[in-house]
């Protein structure tokens, strides 16, 4: 497996990801074109959303720790790197559904508080963009292995 092949097919998989949910963003705030405030409470929405959030927030690196720790330094570079694009999917779903959940409940009910924390799982999962740093920090890498991807 080439290493920086495989980076960059990280990078253009996480790039899709962020277009795309950026541009159903722009399309449902162009839609709805309006914010509403109201928190009453007949729309249990309004309450599911933050904490669907703060689940996706937080089990998406949970999992993704608990999914890279049990990799083995005596695995060979390739499966640990399999294992790491597994991981890193399971993290970007996490963080992307209930960013899409929170535009739906905005398209229906014109309520502000779902599309901000849409935009705030948006800004999140733009600033985890896979590097090789990144790979080289989440994985129990061989030295031998650190400079093949720190040089490649």
């Amino acid at each position: 497996m080439e290493i920086k092949n495989f980076i960059k097919s990280l990078k253009v998989m996480h790039l899709f990801l962020v277009v795309g949910l950026s541009i159903f963003t722009i399309w449902v705030i162009i839609q709805i074109n309006s914010f509403n405030t109201s928190t009453n409470g007949d729309n249990v929405y309004l309450y599911l959303i933050p904490v669907l959030a703060l689940l996706g927030y937080f089990g998406s690196q949970m999992i993704f720790k608990k999914m890279t720790a049990r990799i083995k330094i005596e695995n060979q570079l390739v499966d640990k790197l399999k294992k790491y694009q597994s991981a890193l999917h399971l993290k970007y779903a996490l963080i992307e559904i209930p960013a899409f959940l929170g535009l739906f409940v905005y398209y229906s009910t014109g309520n502000a508080l779902p599309v901000v924390i849409s935009i705030c799982l948006l800004a999140y999962l733009f600033v985890q963009k896979p590097n090789k740093e990144n790979i080289v920090n989440s994985l129990p890498l061989t030295s031998e292995e650190k400079n093949i991807v720190q040089n490649s």
